[in-house]
C-alpha cells in the first residue's frame, strides 16, 4: 500500500483523500486503544454511505470510538441517549406552535446532522427505533406529511449492549438490515488494557478529546473525492459471482432460518470495494470480500434455536461458508 504520508495531492484529489482517511484512523487511535477493526469499519461505512451498529459489553469504548471519529472529522455531530421514554419526535423533530406568528413551525431534531450517535439504541421501544428507518434509508424524515432532507453526508452510528437484556428492545430484522455493518467491540488484550490505564494515569480525559490531541483531519470534500474514487474501483464478473455464491449459501445453510437477502449481497460488494480502495488497489480481489464478510453479513442472518443451543454463532456459520464456497482464480 502507498505510504499516505508521501501523498501531496490537493484537497479533493483521490490520493490526498486516501491519505486523509488514513490519517483519520491514526487520529482516532489517539483516544481509542486496540480497536483497529472497528475503526476501519467506521471508515468503510463513511465511504459506502452506510450506517454502523457497534456491539460490545459496557466499558469497551463504543461511545468514545464514535466521539473520536466525530472529533476527527470536520462534520457536525449530535448524540442521542436512547431511553424507554424517548419519543420519535425527540429524534426527528416536531411542529411547534409560535404564539407570535400564530403558526406552526418545524423544530429539527438531532437527526439533522452529519454524524448521529445513537447511544444504546436497544433501550428504546420499537416505535422510536423505527423513527430512524426513513432517515437511514431515504436520507430524509417526514413530519406532518412533509419530507425534509437530511444533511449530506449522513451516518448513524448506534451502540448496543449484547449481555444486558432486561429493559431492552431487540432491533427487528428490518432495522438491522438497514445497518451496513455490525462491528463487535471486544474486550482489549492485556497489553492494550495496560496502555489504556497508562494513558489515564498520565491524565487522559475521555470527555476532553481536544486535550488528548484529537483534531479534525478530514472533511466533506475528502469524503466526496474518496467516494468518487471508490465508485471507479473495478469489480470483475468472477468477484460478483463469488459474492452471490456466498450469500446464496447462507440461504441453504441448515443452521439458519434466515439467510442474506440481495440487499446484503449488494452491501458486501460495496464494502469489499471500499476496502480494496483503502488498501491501495483499483480492483477488488476475493480477500477483500472475505475481509468484510463477517461485519457485513453477521446481522443479516438468523440462527435456528437448536443451532444456538449447540453453540453455533453467526460468525462461525459465515466462516464455514467462506471455507466451502469456491474462490475465483
Amino acid at each position: 500500500m502507498t505510504d499516505p504520508t508521501t501523498d501531496t495531492g490537493p484537497t479533493g484529489d483521490p490520493c490526498s483523500s486516501r491519505a486523509s482517511l488514513e490519517a483519520l484512523r491514526a487520529e482516532i487511535s489517539k483516544a481509542v486503544v486496540g480497536q483497529d477493526p472497528a475503526v476501519t469499519g467506521l471508515v468503510v461505512a463513511l465511504l459506502c454511505r452506510g450506517h454502523v451498529l457497534l456491539e460490545g459489553v459496557p466499558g469497551v469504548a463504543k461511545t468514545l470510538l464514535v466521539r473520536a471519529l466525530a472529533a476527527s472529522l470536520e462534520l457536525e455531530t449530535k448524540r442521542v441517549q436512547f431511553t424507554p421514554d424517548l419519543m420519535p419526535s425527540d429524534v426527528t423533530g416536531s411542529l411547534v406552535y409560535d404564539t407570535r406568528t400564530t403558526e406552526f413551525s418545524f423544530q429539527p431534531g438531532p437527526v439533522f446532522t452529519n454524524l448521529l450517535l445513537a447511544d444504546e439504541i436497544n433501550r428504546t421501544p420499537p416505535k422510536t427505533q423505527s423513527s430512524l428507518l426513513e432517515a437511514m434509508e431515504e436520507r430524509q424524515v417526514t413530519v406532518d406529511g412533509t419530507p425534509r432532507p437530511l444533511p449530506e453526508p449522513f451516518l448513524v452510528a448506534a451502540t448496543q449492549n449484547p449481555v444486558e437484556y432486561e429493559g431492552t428492545y431487540p432491533l427487528p430484522e428490518a432495522q438491522l438490515d438497514r445497518f451496513l455493518l455490525k462491528l463487535t467491540v471486544p474486550l482489549p488484550s492485556r497489553q492494550d488494557e495496560i496502555d489504556v490505564l497508562t494513558r489515564h494515569a498520565e491524565g487522559f480525559n475521555p470527555r476532553d478529546l481536544r486535550a488528548a490531541g484529537v483534531r479534525p483531519v478530514a472533511g466533506a470534500a475528502d469524503l466526496e473525492a474518496a467516494r468518487a474514487a471508490v465508485a471507479k474501483t473495478s469489480i470483475s464478473p468472477e468477484i460478483t459471482a463469488y459474492v452471490v455464491d456466498i450469500c446464496r449459501a447462507t440461504r441453504e445453510s441448515p443452521s439458519l432460518t434466515l439467510g442474506v437477502s440481495p440487499r446484503g449481497a449488494t452491501a458486501l460488494l460495496s464494502t469489499a470495494r471500499a476496502w480494496a480502495w483503502l488498501t491501495g488497489r483499483d480492483y477488488v480481489i476475493p480477500d477483500d470480500v472475505k475481509a468484510l464478510s463477517l461485519p457485513t453479513l453477521r446481522h443479516r442472518i438468523q440462527l435456528r434455536p437448536e443451532a444456538e443451543m449447540e453453540g453455533v454463532t453467526a460468525d462461525s456459520v459465515i466462516n464455514a461458508i467462506l471455507a466451502h464456497v469456491p474462490v475465483p482464480r
